[in-house]
C-alpha cells in the first residue's frame, strides 16, 4: 500500500492503542483506587491482561472494518460499527474470563472500561471522519485531462475522502464531458493557463490524466513548475493506482509497466518465499484435517462422485498444471465438455457444495498445490485454459498475470466480489496487477488477515 495509507494506518492503530489500553487503567483506577489498581498492575499481571484486551479490541475493530473508511458512509454506521466491535471484544474478553478467570482484571473493572473506552473511541473515530472528509482540508489538486482517466481519477477521489485530496479544478479544452459528468466542477481554464490557475488556487499537486498527450502539451511549463519544487506533479496512472488500490487499464501503457515494474526477485526471496508457504501449506493441511475428513464423508452422503475434483488451470509463466479442490459440484455440470462460468445461485451445485464455498472449505486440498510449488498462499488466482486464451484476446495485459504463482487467496479477492464474465475478469485483472507491481511481505499479510475477515462473514461467496 501507499506509504500514505500506511501511515494513516500506523496512527489510526496507536491511538485505538492509547486508547484502550487508557480506558482500562482509567477503569481501574476508578474502580479499584490507587492501591489497588497498583496491585493489580505490579502483582497481578495487570499489564499482560491490559495488553491482551487491547489486542483482542484492535482485531475485533478489524474485523468491522473501522480501519476501512471506505466501507463507512456516514457517523451513524460509524457509531454502529463501533459498538459492534467493542461488543464482540468483550464478549471474547468474558468467555478467556469464564475459562481463566486468573486473567480477569478485577470485579466491575470491564464495565467501566466499555464505557470509557467506547466514549473515548467514538470521540477520536467521529473527529477523524469529520476531518478526513471536510471539504476544505487536505492536499489540494487540479487534474489535466477531460476523458475517462480524468472523470476516473476524480470519481476515486471523491470516493476515496479519507485519502486526503481536495480537487481544487480542472484544466481542460473540454470542460462541457468534466461538467456533464460531474455537477458542480470547477473550471480552471485550458492547459495554456496552469501556471495562473496554480498561483491562483495555491495548488499543491497536479495530476495529468491525459490519454493522448501527441500536440498541445506545455512539457516546458511543467519541467519549470517541477523544477521549482512548489508543487508536485503526478502522472495520473500512478496516482490512480495509489489511491484505489488497483491498476487502470484504459490508462496502462506499455512504458508504465517497462518503468514501474516490480522488483527484482532474487534467488533468496525466492527460496524463502518457497519455504515459508510449504511450511503455511503443510500446518494448514493439519490443522484443517478433521474439517477435511468431515466434508471428505458430507460429500460422499450428499451426492455421487468422487470426492475432490481436479481441474487444469494455469501457473506461474503460463505453466498448467492440476488444482484440487473438495468437489462441490454436480458429476454432469459441464456434461458436454464446455467450459462454463460459475454463476451464483449456480443450480449445478450439490446442498453440501453450496454450504463449503461459502466457507471456503472447499479450497483446503490446494494446500497440496502449493506444497508442490505450484501455488502461493497470495497471488492471483489461476484460471483455466480455456478462459485464459478467450480473456486474453479480449483484455489487454491479461497474460502479466501469470508473472508470479498464483495463490489461494489474492489481492483481487479482497477486494472485488466474485464474479463470472470477462468484465469481471477485467476489473480483477486492474488489482492482479497492482499486486503484482506492489507484491511485498507487508501486502501479503495484509491480504491473508482480510481474507480471514471475509471467511468468517461469508462474503463474495459464489
Amino acid at each position: 500500500m501507499s506509504k500514505r495509507f500506511s501511515l494513516r494506518l500506523i496512527i489510526l492503530l496507536f491511538s485505538d492503542t492509547v486508547i484502550i489500553c487508557g480506558g482500562i487503567l482509567m477503569a481501574l483506577f476508578f474502580r479499584l483506587g490507587e492501591e489497588g489498581a497498583a496491585f493489580q498492575l505490579t502483582e497481578n499481571l495487570g499489564w499482560l491482561k491490559i495488553a491482551l484486551a487491547a489486542l483482542i479490541c484492535l482485531i475485533s475493530l478489524h474485523f468491522f472494518d473501522l480501519y476501512d473508511y471506505t466501507v463507512i458512509h456516514n457517523r451513524r454506521e460509524l457509531s454502529l460499527r463501533l459498538v459492534q466491535a467493542l461488543g464482540t471484544a468483550w464478549g471474547a474478553l468474558a468467555l478467556i474470563f469464564y475459562f481463566a478467570p486468573f486473567m480477569r482484571l478485577g470485579p466491575g473493572t470491564s464495565i467501566f472500561s466499555i464505557i470509557i473506552t467506547m466514549a473515548l473511541l467514538l470521540l477520536l473515530r467521529t473527529w477523524v471522519h469529520f476531518f478526513t472528509g471536510h471539504p476544505e482540508i487536505g492536499e489540494k489538486i487540479v487534474i489535466v485531462g477531460s476523458g475517462k482517466m480524468a472523470l476516473d481519477t476524480a470519481e476515486a477521489i471523491l470516493e476515496r475522502r479519507d485519502a486526503g485530496f481536495r480537487i481544487a479544478g480542472y484544466i481542460t479544452d473540454d470542460f462541457e464531458t468534466i461538467q456533464r459528468n460531474l455537477p458542480g466542477a470547477c473550471y480552471l481554464g485550458d492547459i495554456y493557463e496552469l501556471e495562473n490557475a496554480l498561483q491562483r488556487q495555491k495548488i499543491d499537486r497536479i495530476i495529468i490524466s491525459l490519454k493522448e498527450r501527441r500536440g498541445a502539451f506545455p512539457d516546458k511549463t511543467l519541467m519549470r513548475i517541477s523544477l521549482s519544487g512548489d508543487t508536485t506533479i503526478e502522472e495520473g496512472t500512478s496516482f490512480y493506482e495509489r489511491i484505489t488500490g488497483r491498476v487502470h487499464l484504459d490508462m496502462l501503457r506499455p512504458s508504465w509497466l517497462i518503468f514501474s515494474g516490480r522488483k527484482r526477485e532474487t534467488r533468496f526471496r525466492v527460496i524463502v518465499r518457497g519455504v515459508v508457504n510449504r511450511l503455511l501449506a503443510l500446518t494448514g493441511l493439519i490443522l484443517s484435517l478433521p474439517i477435511a475428513l468431515l466434508t471428505a464423508v458430507l460429500i460422499k452422503l450428499d451426492s455421487k462422485g468422487d470426492i475432490f475434483y481436479r481441474q487444469e488451470r494455469v501457473g506461474k509463466n503460463g505453466r498448467l498444471f492440476q488444482v484440487i479442490k473438495f468437489r462441490s459440484m454436480k458429476t454432469d455440470a459441464e456434461a458436454d465438455g464446455k467450459p462454463v462460468w460459475a454463476i451464483p445461485e449456480d443450480d449445478r451445485v450439490t446442498r453440501v457444495g453450496r454450504v463449503i464455498r461459502k466457507i471456503r472449505v472447499d479450497e483446503i486440498p490446494q494446500f497440496w498445490n502449493i506444497l508442490k510449488g505450484e501455488m502461493s498462499f497470495v497471488g492471483p488466482r489461476p484460471e483455466r485454459p480455456h478462459f485464459v486464451s478467450q480473456l486474453a484476446e479480449e483484455i489487454p495485459f491479461y497474460e502479466y498475470r501469470h508473472l508470479v504463482a498464483p495463490g489461494l487467496t489474492g489481492w483481487a479477492q479482497i477486494k472485488y466480489p466474485y464474479g463470472a464474465s470477462v468484465e469481471d475478469a477485467r476489473q480483477k485483472l486492474q488489482f492482479d496487477l497492482y499486486y503484482i507491481k506492489n507484491q511485498s511481505l507487508f501486502l501479503d499479510v495484509m491480504i491473508f488477515f482480510e481474507t480471514i475477515k471475509i471467511i468468517m462473514f461469508g462474503r463474495g461467496a459464489r
